[in-house]
């Protein structure tokens, strides 16, 4: 392994982090005359769903494209798992795991830090208002959060295995990079989810397959949206 192998594995990492596409579709969008958020100050349905669904696409083509760049498989990176139904099994655990988890660090965070939580309402919220709403944003949130995101923390993660520090370093930085994506959501919420994501990064580095990861995580997601739907934050 040379340098030139690692300042090639973090320029992989980089551009599959979200954030250089994120900033892609958000100026391509902002172009055709979309905004983020309506004239009321809300989030905007249509722009966020577009963002998140043109973004999956780039992330997971970049992933698919690196990896066979490298002569290396998709399935023996992210799917290596010899039982497939028993990381069906692992996944459908992981949903209330999560929520139990993400349930305790929040109730630990208002208990030590109750300043954390800056945002009292979930902005999110405002994108599943009706139930229409509701199911759009739950198809969204399975393929964006239960598929690009396991893609994209299995991609990072093996890239850091492979040619960046090892997985540990890999987990801890993107489940950083994970929880500042939250922010929006709130300090507390933000802190959850980077927990939440290590969890789930954990279980990929040792059963070596994101699919349990993404069922749970999927599951997870739509879990939020009805109590979205149902409490409306």
């Amino acid at each position: 392994m040379t340098a030139l192998d690692r300042v090639a594995a973090a320029f992989e990492v980089l551009l599959c982090s979200g954030f250089p596409t994120q900033i892609l579709v958000i100026a391509v969008l902002a172009a055709a005359g979309m905004r983020p958020r309506t004239a009321g100050g809300e989030l905007s349905g249509p722009f966020i769903f577009a963002l998140t669904l043109v973004d999956t696409l780039l992330v997971v083509v970049l992933v698919g494209f690196f990896f066979r760049a490298r002569g290396e498989s998709v399935r023996d990176q992210l799917f290596a798992a010899a039982r497939p139904w028993r990381e069906v099994a692992v996944g459908l655990a992981l949903i209330p795991a999560s929520l139990l988890l993400v349930v305790f660090v929040l109730v630990l965070l208002q208990l030590v830090a109750p300043s954390l939580r800056n945002v009292p309402h979930n902005p999110l919220a405002d994108l599943a208002k009706t139930r229409l709403q509701a199911a759009v944003f739950a198809l969204v949130v399975m393929i964006a959060g239960g598929v690009r995101e396991e893609i994209q923390r299995g991609f990072v993660l093996r890239r850091f295995e492979q040619y960046l520090g090892g997985g540990a370093a890999g987990l801890i930085v993107f489940s950083v990079l994970f929880g500042l994506g939250h922010l929006e959501q709130g300090h507390d919420v933000a802190i959850a989810t980077g927990v939440l994501g290590a969890f789930w990064g954990v279980v990929f580095l040792t059963r070596r397959s994101i699919l349990g990861p993404m069922i749970g995580h999927a599951g997870f997601n739509l879990t939020q949206i009805a109590k979205f739907l149902l409490i409306g934050s």
